[in-house]
């Protein structure tokens, strides 16, 4: 499975949490939400991963499947 890149994560003052992904908003997660998540990303060996997984943007192992139907192909 390749390795998700592109993943950022800023904390803001009042303690909310804002992943982006290629500088796109992906989540914005508050209060007990924010504090695990922030616990997570500093003990993870691969904070990308961590990233990837609360947002829900990962890759599924379907896509070469899709990439390779007649209806997507050029």
């Amino acid at each position: 499975m390749p390795r998700p890149h592109g993943f950022r994560y800023d904390t803001h003052a009042d303690g909310t949490v804002t992943i982006t992904h290629h500088n796109r908003l992906a989540t914005t997660l508050h209060g007990p939400r924010a504090q695990q998540f922030l616990a997570e990303t500093t003990s993870a060996a691969d904070p990308q991963l961590v990233m990837a997984r609360w947002t829900g943007n990962y890759k599924r192992g379907n896509e070469r499947t899709a990439r390779n139907h007649p209806r997507n192909r050029r």
